[in-house]
């Protein structure tokens, strides 16, 4: 993992919160949600299988910032296409700079955990918009 940012561990149950940055966490929507979770916020463009909204507990459904059918479909969490989809992803996120810098912001007055479905918790959509999301702060 870069600096800045750490994997942390809660006692309730084996949760675990997989990145963190100020203002930021990421988790997996489908794990339980956590005491100082903040806005949900659910960066997938599909609902996750199999989860209600209920248990979801999601406040807030980005869809529009998620990566695109196409690149979700090319990517297909293929570990050697990892570095490739996060640089498409970046190029796809331009297109929503002023939307993200707002979440941003926000994140400054209020914890905000982002929320994906992907299985692998090292390479998916919500660790690489953090990335980007760090990045705007340079």
């Amino acid at each position: 993992m870069t600096s800045g940012r750490r994997s942390s561990s809660s006692s309730g149950g084996g949760t675990r919160r997989l990145e963190t940055s100020p203002g930021f966490a990421v988790r997996r929507v489908y794990d339980p949600p956590l005491p100082d979770d903040g806005l949900r916020v659910l960066v997938d463009r599909l609902w996750p299988r199999g989860l209600s909204k209920d248990a979801a507990r999601v406040d807030l459904w980005l869809r529009d910032i998620a990566p695109s059918d196409a690149l979700r479909q090319w990517y297909g969490h293929d570990p050697a296409r990892w570095d490739e989809f996060r640089r498409r992803y970046f190029a796809e996120l331009e297109a929503h700079r002023e939307q993200l810098e707002a979440l941003r912001q926000r994140a400054r007055r209020e914890r905000i955990t982002l929320l994906f479905g992907a299985r692998d918790k090292e390479r998916n959509n919500a660790v690489a918009l953090l990335s980007f999301l760090e990045s705007l702060r340079r």
